[in-house]
């Protein structure tokens, strides 16, 4: 029960991450709560960081994968 909870929250945030890397990559607006904007610790500087760029990879590896499968197509 607890472990289901837990990885439906850890899937929930990497949603999230994506969704903000989708958000960078296509309008350019990053949020304002970036890395640099933090000074408390290094370590939430770190964790930040290190938390968007899971994002930028699941964004990377989702683009790779539906554009080798025959489902969709580039437009532009």
């Amino acid at each position: 029960m607890v472990f289901g909870r837990l990885t439906h929250y850890a899937f929930d945030a990497v949603l999230v991450s994506a969704f903000l890397a989708g958000v960078k990559r296509s309008t350019g607006l990053t949020p304002s709560f970036q890395s640099d904007k933090i000074s408390e610790s290094r370590e939430l500087k770190r964790w930040v960081d290190s938390y968007l760029g899971m994002g930028e990879w699941v964004m990377d590896q989702s683009v790779a994968v539906l554009g080798s499968t025959g489902y969709f197509e580039r437009r532009r």
